[in-house]
């Protein structure tokens, strides 16, 4: 069993394998519950790191397994229906979970729980251009209490470099993801290819799953989890969250889900830095993303 490493860091934080994880969603029995979690054959896991697509994988993955059914969007938060492994809420909600379950995780590859490795559970890896990734951190940062102050721009660019973030460095996060023996049980895709096609998305997600949905049900739940139907869908929006703990007034939770926003926030300096540290981090990887052509 995986010795459970937790130190304090602050008030607001607490150390996890050296991870930066919230107080507010995370304990040290999450943490135990997550580890002993036992993970079925068909279980679906989206994995991200944080600000990549989270949340849109919540909408999209129950409905790609549940065939299409609107009900639970309508009615259950979307934190009930795919639960955050790592997290406090899924103790809770666990027993409730239609199978095949959907869950999203933050955690890197070497955290995952034991069972996890000797199940034959699915996984979808996100990606996202870590300059959008930045930017949408930062927001967050200002609109959750229970996260730091980001500070300028400037100072939450160099911290994120630093990865002195929520779960570490952003290019530790994905290559730990590539770095797997999982054969044909993950799949990876980025943000940019979702938000570029989000049926033929849909689709891919179905064949993975051995699904085969219509082309009317893909369609279907493309408009349900498009943008602007997420944002006005309080059980998506994270406006049932109270204003105490998330205050939308000084930033929206979903802001614009759109790819490319950096460009409205960096400068060239700024660029020119931050894609020098991301490249020689990643050199010797042979990834090729979708924001490098």
């Amino acid at each position: 069993m995986r010795k459970i490493n937790i130190m304090s860091s602050g008030e607001k934080y607490f150390l996890h394998h050296g991870l930066l994880l919230p107080k507010e969603t995370h304990s040290l029995e999450s943490l135990k519950f997550a580890q002993d979690f036992v993970f079925d054959d068909n279980d679906l896991v989206a994995v991200t790191y944080p600000k990549s697509g989270t949340i849109w994988m919540q909408e999209i993955v129950p409905l790609v397994l549940n065939g299409g059914d609107l009900t639970p969007i309508q009615r259950i938060p979307n934190w009930e229906r795919a639960p955050w492994l790592e997290e406090t809420q899924l103790a809770r909600v666990v027993d409730r979970l239609p199978s095949p379950r959907a869950m999203v995780t933050h955690l890197p590859y070497n955290l995952m729980p034991k069972s996890f490795f000797s199940s034959k559970a699915k996984v979808i890896y996100v990606t996202r251009n870590p300059k959008d990734v930045v930017v949408s951190s930062y927001y967050f940062h200002q609109m959750a209490s229970f996260l730091d102050d980001p500070g300028t721009f400037e100072e939450f660019l160099d911290t994120f470099l630093e990865g002195k973030v929520l779960f570490g460095k952003w290019t530790d996060h994905v290559k730990s993801w590539r770095h797997t023996d999982l054969g044909d049980r993950i799949m990876h895709i980025t943000y940019e290819e979702i938000a570029q096609d989000l049926p033929a998305t849909i689709r891919r997600f179905s064949d993975f799953v051995g699904n085969s949905l219509s082309e009317e049900v893909i369609q279907k739940i493309a408009e349900q989890c498009c943008f602007e139907t997420m944002k006005s869908n309080r059980m998506s929006n994270f406006s049932l969250v109270p204003s105490d703990i998330m205050d939308s007034n000084k930033s929206p939770f979903l802001r614009k889900g759109i790819a490319g926003d950096w460009k409205n926030h960096f400068s060239s300096d700024q660029e020119a830095r931050f894609s020098a540290l991301i490249r020689g981090e990643l050199e010797g990887e042979k990834l090729c993303f979708p924001w490098d052509l």
